[in-house]
């Protein structure tokens, strides 16, 4: 669902395959997480986005999973944290910023004008001992 040209998380509910690279120039190597996200609405009204897979850095192979909300706030749609924390805001299709001790993540979610589709997350991190990129590709199984 599209309102005011911003893509509701609604129009994203249900399950998605991922594929994200990590570029870590600290560690000089790419690193690939392969997995399944799931958007569902939780009985509280929030959207919770839940991704699990596996990283695969190396010969090293690692289960990984998080779970962030998606919740609105004053009317906004805004990502937090599973512990309630905020993330950023909802703002697909421009630049979001996140603040997290020492360290700045910049990222921008884009979404395919038919949200059935495909979308993408970009993180770009930096600061005292961090710097890389994270690319996600998500797509309906």
């Amino acid at each position: 669902m599209v309102n005011n040209g911003r893509v509701d998380p609604i129009a994203l509910v249900g399950e998605w395959n991922f594929d994200r690279t990590i570029d870590d120039r600290v560690a000089g190597a790419m690193k690939r997480v392969v997995g399944q996200t799931i958007i569902e609405e939780a009985v509280d009204g929030r959207f919770r986005w839940y991704e699990s897979g596996t990283l695969f850095d190396g010969d090293l192979e690692l289960p990984v999973f998080r779970t962030l909300f998606v919740e609105q706030h004053d009317g906004d749609w805004a990502v937090t944290f599973e512990d309630g924390r905020e993330f950023h805001d909802w703002n697909p299709g421009h630049d979001v910023e996140h603040l997290c001790g020492a360290d700045t993540y910049r990222g921008r979610i884009d979404v395919a004008e038919t949200a059935d589709a495909e979308w993408s997350v970009v993180w770009t991190v930096s600061g005292p001992s961090k710097d890389y990129t994270m690319t996600t590709h998500l797509t309906r199984p």
